[in-house]
């Protein structure tokens, strides 16, 4: 443990939509004397629009240098420094480098504190339509298509909710993996969350992976899938009456 003041907020930003940003997280933007951002240009974008004097000390934290900026970070706090640490939307380490520093900051006897705000995965399960009663979180899944399918498996025969986030180049390959594996069931896909043109498209994956299979599109994407429950998905029956 350490007797150092220095404390580290991991502070939620907008996914999209700036007028997400939370009061209390404006107001720890104002109070941090040192911020790690994983992008500097992209988190500059917030203080000029809510015309918040930045700290002194602002530098990147991101995945390639998250080892570095790590002990740069505790090196702060051990001089008792309020430091914030936020990504280029939602939460660190969610999906987004932070891990390596929260955990580490805790284990040395800092104070951490997390400041609520916007995350793409609450906000489509809400938008998908599907149960909410109980929900995994699986974040990216693999590229490879071989392990991808390792990936989906593990949640076959499990009934909550999953979400994913992908990258907009693999959502028809990921889409038509998730049909193979988990069976053609009710999910949404959902784009550019909170932003001006921001699309939600819910169907079976069946429908839903003819329907990206080509398709080029741009921006963050969440997918969203019910668990196994026969109530969410397409029988035989279904698809000879349609």
């Amino acid at each position: 443990m350490t007797d150092a003041a220095g404390r580290l907020l991991v502070i939620a930003t907008p996914i999209g939509n700036l007028e997400d940003l939370t009061f209390r997280a404006k107001r720890a933007l104002e109070e941090v004397e040192a911020l790690a951002c994983e992008d500097t240009r992209h988190t500059r974008i917030i203080y000029d629009r809510y015309a918040i004097p930045r700290p002194h000390i602002v530098f990147s934290y991101h995945e390639y240098n998250e080892a570095q900026a790590a002990e740069r970070i505790l090196a702060l706090l051990q001089e008792g420094l309020v430091v914030g640490l936020c990504s280029n939307a939602g939460y660190p380490a969610i999906s987004d480098p932070g891990y390596v520093i929260v955990s580490r900051a805790i284990e040395q006897g800092f104070r951490v504190e997390v400041v609520p705000g916007a995350s793409a995965a609450p906000v489509a399960l809400l938008a998908s339509g599907l149960s909410t009663a109980s929900y995994t979180f699986k974040g990216f899944p693999p590229k490879k298509p071989g392990k991808r399918r390792t990936f989906l498996a593990m949640e076959c025969e499990l009934p909550h909710t999953l979400i994913f986030y992908e990258s907009p180049h693999r959502v028809g390959a990921f889409l038509q993996a998730a049909l193979e594996v988990l069976g053609d069931r009710r999910a949404a896909v959902c784009i550019e969350l909170t932003k001006r043109f921001v699309e939600v498209s819910r169907g079976y994956l069946s429908e839903l992976a003819a329907l990206y299979a080509e398709r080029k599109i741009k921006g963050e994407v969440a997918v969203v899938i019910a668990g196994s429950n026969p109530k969410f998905a397409r029988h035989d029956a279904d698809e000879e009456e349609v």
